[in-house]
């Protein structure tokens, strides 16, 4: 079964005259694509390309669309904005209605503070953190993304193990052409989930230390949770050693519960982090934290820093998912994902490993168990999942191109779960070849 997809063929070859590698997003292709399907919209859980082909969605817009695609109440909001205006470079009430609402919901928020995107908002984190302690390095976690800058994007994704030295003391990988080896230099890399080796190094430099800054679950690379009582000993240890701890939520904030994991794992930090799925698919990112902290002498500008087009489209959506009953759906939906994809790798025999937490699923081939560490990631057949991913897709089921972490939205049905499922039996059957 193949789909027929010409017409983004045609566009990828126009914009490639016009635009740097063809896409607005080194995101919106992968390396093994000879193209990227081209979207003409989307509706619920729903995407169509221009080739006129459905697909039902486990992106998820990257995480962003936590209320799936041209959501009504949230275009009627954005709407009515628009009618006023979108951007004045003055404060407007709507600020301060939604900054209020994140004090509520934010365990660590005392104050908020905007940025346009989970890079910016995780620079100004940095920054704040020098700051208020007078220190300068920053530990970081093998496989953690924080964004694309110099300074945050260090042993993000190395590519062998060899590359990422001695598990006691990795070395620091750059991730770029044109990125300078010294914005690595107050950055310390350390494997996650082992709190002796995070003891160890606090214990040698906690005179020179900032922060301690982790994506409360691992979700940039294959999804890896916190072993039970790690975040509780990161807590404690930073607050002994006078470190900030600062929580990247920019995946988990909001779809693990409405006050990210923070809330679910009962682990309050320092500072957060929050972006993507805030807004429901607009682009605004923020930090939250003491008001002590937040009030060091850090003043980040940007123009665009809280337009009234995003603070609208945050608050319906804050709206939205605030309702009784959306997450326990959301994990009602995603434990119906995991129970029929474990119940099927059963049936044919199919090693993998799947879990969900909340809007949140994964799937991955050649393990049978939870990871660790970024170092398991080596250990996950990305090569039978390149396989199964075409193959979804090609049946109208859209999965990460690279990777076996998926979304979810409040749109998602019963319906969706049941053709997915379906999907997923018929391209077992067609690659493992055995039978029930």
């Amino acid at each position: 079964m193949e789909i027929h997809t010409e017409t983004s063929k045609k566009l990828f070859q126009e914009a490639q005259q016009y635009l740097v590698g063809g896409v607005a997003s080194s995101l919106h292709k992968a390396e093994h694509e000879e193209y990227p399907i081209y979207a003409s919209h989307g509706k619920g859980s729903r995407i169509w390309d221009v080739d006129g082909n459905e697909y039902i969605d486990y992106m998820g817009s990257f995480g962003p669309s936590l209320l799936g695609f041209s959501h009504t109440e949230l275009n009627k909001a954005v709407c009515e904005q628009i009618e006023r205006g979108t951007h004045f470079a003055l404060p407007t009430e709507s600020v301060n209605q939604l900054s209020k609402r994140l004090v509520e919901i934010i365990p660590c928020a005392e104050v908020v503070g905007y940025q346009s995107s989970g890079t910016e908002a995780n620079l100004v984190n940095f920054r704040l953190a020098r700051a208020f302690t007078g220190k300068s390095k920053i530990i970081k976690f093998e496989g953690h993304y924080h964004g694309w800058a110099d300074e945050l994007s260090i042993s993000v994704k190395p590519l062998s193990l060899k590359s990422m030295g001695p598990r006691n003391k990795p070395w620091k990988c750059l991730e770029s052409a044109g990125q300078l080896e010294s914005s690595s230099d107050e950055i310390i890399v350390l494997p996650w989930n082992d709190i002796e080796i995070l003891e160890k190094t606090i214990k040698r430099h906690k005179h020179e230390i900032a922060a301690v800054i982790t994506e409360p679950v691992m979700y940039n690379a294959e999804p890896i949770k916190p072993l039970p009582g790690y975040l509780e000993a990161m807590r404690q240890l930073t607050k002994d050693n006078d470190i900030l701890l600062i929580f990247d939520e920019v995946i988990t904030g909001f779809r693990v519960a409405l006050g990210g994991a923070q809330e679910l794992y009962g682990v309050t930090p320092d500072l957060v982090t929050f972006a993507k799925a805030f807004a429901g698919g607009y682009p605004i990112a923020g930090v939250a934290g003491s008001r002590e902290i937040l009030q060091s002498g850090v003043h980040p500008a940007g123009t665009f820093n809280a337009n009234p087009l995003c603070v609208a489209a945050a608050i319906a959506t804050l709206d939205i998912i605030g309702r009784p009953g959306t997450y326990e759906n959301m994990q009602r939906i995603t434990d119906r994902i995991k129970d029929g994809v474990n119940f099927l790798a059963s049936r044919y025999r199919v090693n993998l490993w799947c879990d969900s937490q909340v809007s949140i699923w994964q799937l991955s081939f050649g393990i049978d168990g939870p990871m660790r560490e970024y170092r398991d990631n080596f250990k996950v057949d990305k090569k039978t999942y390149l396989d199964f991913y075409k193959r979804c897709l090609d049946r109208g089921v859209r999965l990460h191109s690279g990777r076996g972490r998926f979304y979810i939205s409040t749109a998602h049905t019963d319906k969706d779960v049941d053709k997915t499922l379906q999907v997923f039996e018929d391209v077992f059957k067609e690659m493992f070849n055995n039978h029930a």
